[in-house]
Parts: C-alpha cells; structure tokens; sequence
C-alpha cells in the first residue's frame, strides 16, 4: 500500500492557463474540476490517499470510500505536510504557491505540476507537459481534443480506460421530476448560458408530452444543489458542475456546448451532447465573453434539445427493464 497525496484545491482549472505569478489573483473554486479529478481515484484504490482541496469543495470528497484523510488547504495543514513523507505526491494545480508547497514536500515520486524557481511560474513534472501545453495553446487543444480524464491517467503514467468520477456525497432525495434543467451558469464564464425563452420553450414541448420539469434549485448550498440533481431523472444542462455531478450520479443527461471543448468531457451511452446549428469558425473559443453579433448558444434550438432529451430517458428506461 503507497501513501498517496492528491493536491486539488480547485483555484486553476487542468486546462486553464496557469494563474499570474506577479499580481494578487482571488482565486474562486471550481468545483466542477475538483469532481472530474476524482476520476484518478479509480488508479489508486488500494492505497493510503490523503486528498488536500477547498472546504467548498468539502461535499464533493466527503464519504468518498477511496480518500482516507480529506484536509483543507491552510495553513496549519501546509506545515504539517512539509513534515510527512509520502511514496506518491499529485498536485493538479498550477497556481505558484501550491506548486512551491508540491515541491518542498518530501516524497519518493512527483508528478502533476511544479515550480519553476527562476521565472516564479507553474511547470510540468515527467509526465504533465501535455497538460502545460494544453492549457497554454489554443491551437493545441484544437488539434488534439480528448477527455480530461484520460489526460489526467497519462499524467500519471497510467491508460484510462472509461473510468467514471467518483463522488463521495450520498444523495438521500427520492427521484421527483422527469427533467431538471440545470439552467444557471456562474460569473466566470456567462457566455456558456442559454437564452432563457429557450429553456422556456424547451419546458413547454416536454411537459406538453407528459413529462415534468424542475428549474434549477440550490443555489446557495453545494448540498442542497447535489440532492436537487439527484430528485430529478434526467439533467439539461449547460457545461458546467451540474453536468458532472449528474454524470457522476449516473443521470441521463444533455449537455448544451458552445463556447467550451465537448471532447473534453466523456460522457455515457445514456447522455447527449447539443451543438449550435451552423457554429461560426470561432466555436469553440475557450473566451468568457462573446463579441460576435450572434451568440454560439443561441443556435441551439429547443427543439432539438428535447428530441435528444426524450431519447435518453427512453434509453435510460430501456436499461433499467434489462437489469430488472
């Protein structure tokens, strides 16, 4: 058994580009990215794994069978880090101060990202240059779109082979409504939203087919939001938390793309991606905002949001009856 450490606090997304070294950054969480690296878990579930994140992001490990110790990122526990000795030290951020922490912690083997001490900037240990260069170009990312999970299993030396996340909360809601539309997006990147007479007009065909829908609720609490997802039998959704948490909570889901890389995300034979009818040469952009006189998202018709969502729980019951 290898004493494991996972460093994944959420402040720098894998595929972002690494945060300033120069200037103050307050950095939020991304919860989404902290639940699509618990992917790795599958490659280590024999071992001691101690898992260090935000506590926002708390919810999302705790229960987790595969992490035996779940630790804020303080103070406190930065010290006592730099005091244990680990076989295996992953850190999955390439924010200046974690890496420097990655660095000075004593462990056999390294992989993830570090410090480069003379230009104060996040760089690759052997086996995450893909992953710098990815975040760093465009270009790159355009000509070579996978899965973040299989990146995260080469970053580690290891072949992903369709493995799920893994989410420690355990939902207690029963199943309440057809369809839950995971309509809100956050302030980082608000050009990934759908025009809300859209999700009108999508609620409009599905419940004129006998289908129920609920809007997005729990918003104020990550656990209240999780048990939200759950009630509800299928998810449409914009590219974000909601989409991996009802991935992991192995939800038929839709996922509306336009701005952000579909490749990125692996989903299940029981889910759909939707694309903007006819997309510009810009699509897609990786940029937060949107300067053209039509917005990529707005190219997604209702209608065929609910042809795809209907086809899915049709799916999704079909398996069910199979395993009955």
């Amino acid at each position: 058994m290898s004493k494991v450490l996972i460093l994944k606090v959420g402040y720098n997304e894998i595929l972002e580009p690494s945060p300033g070294h120069t200037d103050y950054v307050d950095y939020g969480v991304s919860l989404g990215d902290v639940l699509r690296c618990t992917v790795l878990l599958h490659a280590f579930k024999d071992d001691d794994v101690t898992w260090v994140t935000a506590r926002e992001a708390f919810p999302l490990l705790t229960g987790n069978p595969y992490v035996r110790r779940l630790l804020p990122y303080d103070f406190t526990v930065c010290m006592q880090l730099q005091r244990e000795l680990f076989d295996v030290v992953i850190n999955l951020e390439k924010v200046p101060g974690i890496c420097a922490l990655t660095d000075s912690i004593n462990a056999w083997k390294k992989l993830g990202f570090r410090l480069n001490p003379v230009t104060g900037e996040a760089e690759a240990y052997e086996g995450a240059q893909e992953a710098i260069t990815l975040s760093r170009e465009l270009s790159e990312k355009r000509r070579a779109p996978n899965p973040l999970s299989e990146l995260l299993f080469r970053l580690i030396g290891k072949r992903w082979s369709g493995e799920d996340y893994i989410l420690g909360y355990q939902p207690k809601t029963d199943v309440r409504f057809d369809v839950g539309f995971n309509h809100h997006v956050g302030d980082k990147w608000p050009v990934k939203a759908w025009a809300h007479e859209h999700w009108e007009r999508l609620a409009s065909l599905l419940t004129g087919q006998g289908l129920t829908v609920d809007w997005q609720r729990g918003l104020n609490s990550l656990e209240a939001y999780m048990e939200w997802v759950h009630s509800c039998r299928a998810i449409v959704t914009c590219d974000s938390l909601g989409a991996h948490l009802a991935l992991a909570m192995h939800k038929p889901v839709v996922i509306l793309f336009g701005p952000t890389f579909a490749e990125e995300v692996y989903v299940g034979e029981n889910c759909r991606k939707v694309f903007p009818t006819d997309p510009p040469d810009c699509v897609p952009c990786m940029r937060p905002t949107c300067d053209q006189p039509t917005r990529c998202m707005d190219a997604i018709e209702p209608e065929r949001v609910a042809d795809e969502i209907v086809e899915v729980l049709g799916v999704s019951r079909q398996a069910a009856a199979a395993l009955a």
